[in-house]
């Protein structure tokens, strides 16, 4: 699909940079950064996720524990 991507010159100037580091054009340059920044940001929600599910085991694991020695 085709899209018009308008950016500020520091943004541009960004892109190059990308596109420079990664060897390739602006355009395949903009598609990286954007699979890269979505790949990472499903990979923290779900690190989060499973962080908060390992938290509440271990708070329940803690009172258990708190409870038995009688604190």
């Amino acid at each position: 699909m085709a899209m018009t991507l308008r950016l500020s010159t520091e943004e541009d100037k960004a892109l190059v940079l990308l596109a420079s580091a990664w060897g390739c054009s602006k355009q395949e340059a903009a598609r990286r950064a954007i699979v890269t920044s979505a790949a990472r940001m499903l990979d923290d929600a779900t690190v989060t996720a499973l962080a908060r599910s390992r938290a509440q085991e271990y708070a329940a694991a803690e009172a258990r524990i708190r409870q038995a020695r009688g604190l």
